[in-house]
């Protein structure tokens, strides 16, 4: 993508800003893959719109990485397998790697949502047990 803009990086973390993400339609075909550009080693995330009345153009599945939608906003409807529901801002969604999935934007409006792809049941620690409390004096 050549509008991404790298902020900072150093061994620890890459920061980069991919600017307005209404203009992903027209710079990234409504998706940005961000795993190369963050050089992520754990998951895949992607960042998407859906244009007004259109569908995701696949169903897929996959072969081990289980998926998590996050719709930013919008609304429409998801499937997976045989169960269609309704979506909207706020609304999560996770995937088990067979699951065949699709979904449709059934609104006027765009449709902005983050995936999340990572290997099935290998996240081992998260949160307050993976994290540790240290003493830094902030730079802000």
């Amino acid at each position: 993508m050549n509008n991404v803009k790298k902020v900072a990086e150093n061994e620890n973390f890459t920061a980069v800003d991919l600017g307005k993400l209404s203009l992903l339609p027209e710079t990234a075909n409504g998706k940005a893959f961000l795993k190369e550009i963050t050089k992520a080693t754990g998951t895949e995330i992607s960042l998407s719109v859906l244009p007004a009345r259109t569908d995701l153009p696949i169903f897929h599945s996959h072969k081990q990485n289980e998926e998590t939608y996050i719709i930013l906003s919008g609304k429409g409807k998801f499937q997976v397998d045989d169960q269609c529901f309704d979506i909207s801002e706020g609304s999560i969604v996770r995937v088990a790697p067979t699951g065949v999935r699709g979904m449709t934007n059934t609104s006027d409006e765009q449709m902005v949502y983050i995936v999340i792809q990572s290997k099935e049941k290998s996240l081992e620690q998260y949160s307050m047990e993976d994290g540790v409390l240290l003493e830094v004096t902030p730079l802000w």
